[in-house]
C-alpha cells in the first residue's frame, strides 16, 4: 500500500520540469549510439520528424523546439526536416476517389510525403517521433527504407528505465549462459607490498545462485616464492567485498623434497595459506587488497581485476 502510494506522488510530481532534463538526456544518449558505433548519422540523414507530441499543455509551446534543438545536437545540425502535413489531416485522389486520412501515419506515406515537399532535396532514409510522458519523452527511429527500428528508448532524466532494462537484459544473459553450462572467468593480480609482500594471480570461475562464490587457481611469485595452489572467495553484498582465502604449494620446496630425502624448506615452507580481502574502487578494474599468510606476512597493496596482461589472460 505505502509502496503503491509512493509511487503515485511520483507520478503526480513528474511534469514539464523532468521533460526538459530528458531532453538533455536524448541528447547524450544519441551521442553515445554514435560514439559507440551503433548508430550512424549517414545512415539516418536526411531524417524527417513526423511528430513531437507535448503531454502538458504547459510544455506545449517549446516542446517540439526543444525535441528539434536534441535532435540536432545529438545527429547534427544537417539533414533534419519536419513534416508539418504527416499529424494534421491529409486529403488525396486515388482512382477517382477522394481519400481523408486522419490519426497516425505510416511509413509509405511519410516517404511519399517527403517526396511531395523535398524538391530537388535527397529523399530523407529515416523517419523520428518524440513524445512526451509523464516522467521523461520516448523517441523512435525507423529506417524508411527497410522498416528497420533504428532506435526505441524511453528516456527520463535520471534513466532509470534503461537501467531498469539493462539489468532485466543481464539476468536474461545470465540465465541463458547458465543454461548453456558456459564460465564466469575472473582474473585477479595482487600486489600487496606493504609492510610485508605478496605478490600472485589468480584465475577463478565464478558460480552459486547469485554468482558470489569464486573458485579457481593461483599462481604466486611472492610469499611464497613461485608457488601453485588453489583459492575461494566469497563476494558481499557490501561494496562486492571480496574475502577469501589460497592455499599455495611452494614449488622449489616440493622439487626438492622430491629429490632429497629430508623435508627441507627452500626459501618458504611447503605449503602456506594466505587471507585475502579485496575491496573494489567502484566500477573500475582496479581495488585495494589486504593479505596476511602463515608466513607472517602482512600486506596492503593495490589489486588490478580482469586485466588483460596478455591475450591469452582473460
Amino acid at each position: 500500500m505505502l509502496l503503491s502510494l509512493l509511487l503515485g506522488v511520483s507520478a503526480a510530481l513528474a511534469g514539464p520540469a523532468d521533460t526538459r532534463d530528458a531532453l538533455d538526456r536524448l541528447e547524450e544518449v544519441i551521442e553515445l549510439r554514435v560514439a559507440d558505433g551503433l548508430l550512424d548519422p549517414a545512415d539516418v540523414l536526411p531524417a524527417i520528424l513526423v511528430s513531437a507530441t507535448p503531454r502538458y499543455e504547459s510544455s506545449a509551446a517549446w516542446f517540439v523546439t526543444g525535441a528539434i534543438d536534441a535532435l540536432e545536437r545529438g545527429l547534427g545540425p544537417d539533414g533534419l526536416r519536419l513534416c508539418e502535413a504527416c499529424m494534421a489531416p491529409r486529403t488525396r485522389v486515388e482512382d477517382g476517389f477522394m481519400v481523408l486520412q486522419t490519426g497516425p501515419v505510416g511509413l509509405d506515406e511519410v516517404a511519399r510525403l517527403d517526396e511531395q515537399t523535398r524538391g530537388s532535396a535527397p529523399p530523407a532514409k529515416s523517419a523520428i517521433w518524440v513524445d512526451e510522458y509523464n516522467g521523461g519523452v520516448s523517441v523512435r527511429i525507423v529506417d524508411l527504407r527497410t522498416g528497420r527500428v533504428v532506435l526505441a528508448q524511453n528516456i527520463d532524466p535520471d534513466l532509470i528505465e534503461t537501467q531498469n532494462t539493462q539489468r532485466m537484459y543481464t539476468l536474461a544473459a545470465e540465465l541463458e549462459r547458465r543454461s548453456r553450462g558456459d564460465s564466469l572467468t575472473q582474473a585477479f593480480v595482487d600486489f600487496a607490498l606493504y609492510p610485508g609482500q605478496h605478490v600472485s594471480m589468480d584465475w577463478t570461475d565464478q558460480w552459486g545462485a547469485r554468482n558470489r562464490n569464486l573458485s579457481g587457481v593461483t599462481l604466486s611469485l611472492v610469499d611464497p616464492v613461485v608457488g601453485l595452489g588453489a583459492c575461494h572467495y566469497r563476494s558481499l553484498e557490501l561494496f562486492n567485498i571480496l574475502v577469501g582465502g589460497k592455499a599455495i604449494l611452494s614449488l622449489p620446496t616440493a622439487l626438492t623434497n622430491s629429490i632429497t630425502e629430508d623435508n627441507v624448506e627452500v626459501i618458504d615452507p611447503l605449503l602456506t595459506v594466505a587471507g585475502v580481502v579485496r575491496v573494489p574502487f567502484g566500477r573500475s578494474n582496479y581495488g585495494g587488497v589486504f593479505t596476511v599468510s602463515t608466513n607472517g606476512a602482512v600486506g596492503i597493496g593495490v589489486s588490478l581485476m580482469n586485466i588483460s596482461l596478455l591475450p591469452v589472460i582473460p
